[in-house]
């Protein structure tokens, strides 16, 4: 079951699909929107038991105070005995989180889609 989105920031939507709690990124993530961010991903994070999917697919730019989002969120919610996953395709995020090693604890997933078990729809076949 999904439930809409709110946007408690410029830079961040939280919303609930299938039993996880999707924080989506948007925007730039640097030291300012992070500062921003904090409060809420702490709230977010730190619930019990937490299923957490941090999606990067609406970001533009990330630099390390968006690595420090990342190893936050993750550390808050296995020290909660939760799960968390991370969605993002993007070349040079990607690139950045296997440089620094995040992608070896937080390996990322190219859809929300395949975090949440959801399959594409069939495709129709025309009868030729």
């Amino acid at each position: 079951m999904r439930q809409e989105s709110a946007s408690l920031t410029t830079h961040l939507r939280v919303r609930h699909d299938r039993g996880h709690t999707v924080l989506e990124f948007l925007g730039e993530i640097d030291i300012a929107s992070a500062a921003e961010i904090v409060p809420h991903l702490d709230r977010e994070t730190g619930r019990p038991g937490a299923r957490v999917v941090l999606d990067l697919g609406g970001i533009e730019f990330f630099d390390c105070s968006g690595l420090r989002l990342l190893y936050r969120a993750r550390r808050r919610v296995l020290d909660g005995g939760g799960q968390v996953h991370l969605v993002c395709a993007h070349p040079l995020t990607l690139r950045m989180l296997r440089i620094t090693g995040l992608a070896r604890q937080l390996p990322p997933r190219p859809t929300l889609a395949e975090v949440l078990g959801v399959s594409p729809p069939p495709e129709r076949r025309t009868g030729r």
